[in-house]
């Protein structure tokens, strides 16, 4: 990333550089919002990023300077001069070899192809208002009945058709054939990315918490896959990495804009910007 020029503050003065207002967020003197308006967080921090860049674009002489005391609106000419000078200020190297290596050998996980589970599940969803102590008693409940060696031959259909929130209890909770990708991240990790659920059958020993509530899940056969070689995935681990790169320039870069300005009734954060997402 190249460095900021050293007159940046002074040339990204674009208006007046009146003292700030109480109640009205500002970035060097330019106003983000009219006095009186109400203006959502959310909304504010996005406008003050885009403030942040019109004003560094005005410094690299890029975009004019505005005499208005309330930032201007940026146009899509405006976006795209913006855009092509983040190209150019936000250098973000190409992953090397070794780094791409290393990447591959530490997510081998992410890497085999093909590899399926044909399960069910019964979902005790977490809804607004929902007693969670209770909804996790009765979902332990029904883990520890279905767990038991003695349990009768279709009582977990009829448990999932009884008490499953999902969709698939009209079917006993079968879902069918499903791959890493088609779970939710948290039931991706558990039921394909832990030691003891390489190889596990049957009822899995614990709940398992997602964003959508409460799962009790029973595997009912599993394709192992296959692993993928190096060569074949390289290129898009190479994407993989240079995005990464690219978040944590970028995060940078807005920080050392940030701590240039004299930014004012607005709390930014580099992490919070739409830039960084």
């Amino acid at each position: 990333m190249t460095a900021l020029s050293e007159d940046f503050e002074g040339a990204q003065m674009s208006a007046s550089g009146s003292a700030p207002i109480d109640g009205v967020a500002s970035i060097n003197g330019v106003w983000l919002h009219a006095p009186g308006d109400a203006v959502d967080s959310a909304e504010l921090r996005e406008r003050a990023w885009g403030e942040l860049l019109r004003q560094r674009a005005v410094a690299l002489g890029l975009l004019p300077l505005c005499s208005s005391t309330l930032a201007p609106v940026l146009n899509a000419e405006d976006h795209a001069v913006i855009e092509s000078m983040l190209a150019k200020e936000v250098v973000v190297p190409e992953p090397t070899e070794l780094e791409c290596r290393r990447y591959f050998e530490s997510h081998q996980k992410d890497f085999v192809e093909g590899q399926a589970l044909h399960v069910r599940h019964i979902l005790f969803a977490v809804t607004p208002g929902v007693d969670v102590h209770a909804l996790t008693h009765r979902a332990e409940q029904a883990l520890l009945e279905l767990s038991r060696k003695d349990v009768p031959a279709g009582r977990f259909e009829a448990l999932a058709t009884e008490l499953s929130n999902c969709p698939s209890s009209v079917q006993g909770g079968d879902l069918g054939w499903v791959s890493p990708h088609d779970c939710a991240p948290e039931l991706a990790n558990e039921l394909f990315h832990q030691r003891d659920s390489r190889g596990g059958m049957g009822v899995h020993p614990r709940l398992v918490r997602t964003r959508h509530g409460l799962h009790v899940i029973e595997v009912l056969r599993r394709r192992k896959g296959t692993h993928q070689r190096f060569e074949d995935v390289r290129a898009g681990i190479s994407q993989r990495l240079r995005a990464q790169c690219e978040v944590t320039a970028l995060r940078q870069y807005m920080q050392l804009l940030a701590g240039q300005a004299a930014v004012h009734g607005v709390a930014i954060d580099a992490s919070a910007s739409p830039l960084v997402q």
